[in-house]
């Protein structure tokens, strides 16, 4: 049986339970009868420790993929999919006000190849965006004081406190991981549309 290694530049558990379940979607798309294997790679994202805009989410995500090719080639490894995951917030001037979104973003590449997904965003309280955005207190940090809890992050994250429960912090980066595979896994498709032009 052939075996296909994903490497994720990250070892949090939420991140890679989130690849794992997005291959659960695609994983016959994308190597029939393949066993797939996901491999936690720590390294680091090069933007602050919550990206404030969607630039630096994207950016984020994408030098995590990078890292891990990085690190790949240093160790010889053959991991053939190469996933960088980024949360953070996005925010949205509007002429009544601002508007902070939490987003969750992926980069996958294949060391050729690489292509974004995201997932939705679910507003955040102002209050929450001040602690954040004006005095530089890390999302995490901030969601366990405002919850009234401990280690939010590596559970149902932020994502899980604002949708009461309905949204996880792995749901949220298994949309964004199966919208960024898209291309490797509907590859047909993609390359019917760009021959059409």
């Amino acid at each position: 049986m052939r075996k296909i290694q994903i490497a994720v530049g990250s070892t949090r558990r939420p991140k890679l339970a989130a690849v794992n379940e997005a291959l659960r979607d695609f994983g016959a798309l994308l190597g029939q009868g393949a066993e797939f294997e996901v491999i936690g790679v720590e390294v680091e994202s090069g933007v602050g420790h919550t990206p404030a805009n969607r630039q630096e989410l994207m950016l984020g995500a994408r030098q995590r993929a990078e890292g891990v090719m990085v690190v790949a080639s240093e160790k010889a490894e053959s991991w053939h999919y190469f996933v960088g995951l980024e949360g953070g917030l996005d925010v949205i001037e509007q002429e009544d006000g601002r508007r902070v979104l939490l987003e969750s973003w992926a980069y996958v590449s294949d060391g050729r190849n690489g292509h974004y997904g995201r997932s939705g965003g679910v507003e955040i309280p102002d209050a929450l965006a001040r602690e954040v955005l004006e005095h530089g207190v890390e999302l995490s940090v901030a969601i366990d004081r405002f919850a009234g809890a401990v280690g939010i992050r590596d559970a149902q994250g932020a994502w899980g406190v604002l949708s009461g429960g309905l949204i996880s912090r792995t749901e949220a980066f298994r949309v964004a991981v199966v919208a960024a595979f898209a291309p490797f896994y509907n590859a047909k498709m993609y390359h019917a549309a760009s021959a059409a032009r």
